[in-house]
């Protein structure tokens, strides 16, 4: 883990309140090796009233040299981590949180994310790509123009899409489509609204596939310190920014009935 000063390369609009940002070192040295599913700790500078670092999931990297962070606008620490542009500077702790599980590698597992919780699967399916693995991901979203960044999904690996609205691939939530029922796959990993990730969790869960998730709690210090982000567990009350995001489904005191 360490705390270093990025530079924003890159700065592009992802969708309407969405923006995709490239960062490397400020001095052109190395980063630190990010997993899929790993998250960032971002520093919101000269904002009234945001004392606490606001953490982003890691959606891509570009060997040592940058990562790459898809962020959605929902507040102000958001909004003007979202308002840096090239050459802005940017504070961040990384890497933290135990990422998804990819070893034993599955042959072929489903990706399934709604809004921005797609971020952290790009990682991770290039990742499995990478491994041998043929992964598929399943993206959802309420209309054609919430999708974010799918073209670079679709050149990672195979991409379906689910809309509420029907502007894009098949019309429904994204835990409706078609593929759950026509494909048999051996792992599912998720990450997106929490209404979301429990319908997943119901689906893997009845047709016996394993499945992690990476939750989405209200992290603050991503050290474990401040118990804002805790989550019932069978093992007890645990931090999800230090023992997560990443858990699996089993270990979660989640209600898998309908």
């Amino acid at each position: 883990m360490k705390v270093v000063d990025l530079i924003v390369t890159e700065s592009v609009a992802a969708s309407t309140g969405a923006q995709r940002l490239v960062l490397a070192a400020a001095d052109g040295s190395s980063l630190p090796a990010v997993r899929p599913g790993q998250f960032v700790e971002v520093r919101i500078d000269a904002t009234p009233g945001v004392l606490l670092r606001r953490p982003i999931s890691v959606h891509d990297v570009r060997g040592e040299a940058a990562l790459v962070l898809l962020v959605q606008r929902v507040g102000k620490g958001t909004a003007w981590l979202c308002s840096r542009r090239e050459g802005d500077v940017v504070n961040v702790v990384m890497p933290l949180g135990n990422g998804f599980t990819t070893a034993p590698c599955p042959s072929r597992p489903l990706l399934i994310g709604g809004g921005v919780g797609v971020a952290p699967l790009l990682l991770l399916g290039k990742e499995l790509t990478r491994m041998g693995s043929e992964p598929t991901f399943l993206l959802g979203a309420r209309t054609e123009n919430d999708l974010l960044c799918l073209t670079r999904f679709e050149q990672a690996a195979r991409t379906l899409v689910a809309t509420e609205n029907g502007g894009a691939g098949e019309k429904g939530l994204v835990t409706q489509h078609s593929v759950l029922e026509r494909e048999r796959f051996d792992f599912i990993y998720t990450c997106g609204p929490m209404p979301m990730m429990k319908a997943v969790a119901r689906v893997a869960k009845a047709k016996g596939i394993p499945c992690e998730v990476s939750l989405e709690n209200r992290m603050a210090c991503g050290l474990g310190a401040c118990l804002c982000c805790v989550e019932d567990t069978i093992h007890g009350h645990v931090c999800v920014c230090k023992e997560g995001p990443v858990f699996r489904t089993e270990q979660l005191k989640w209600k898998m009935e309908d």
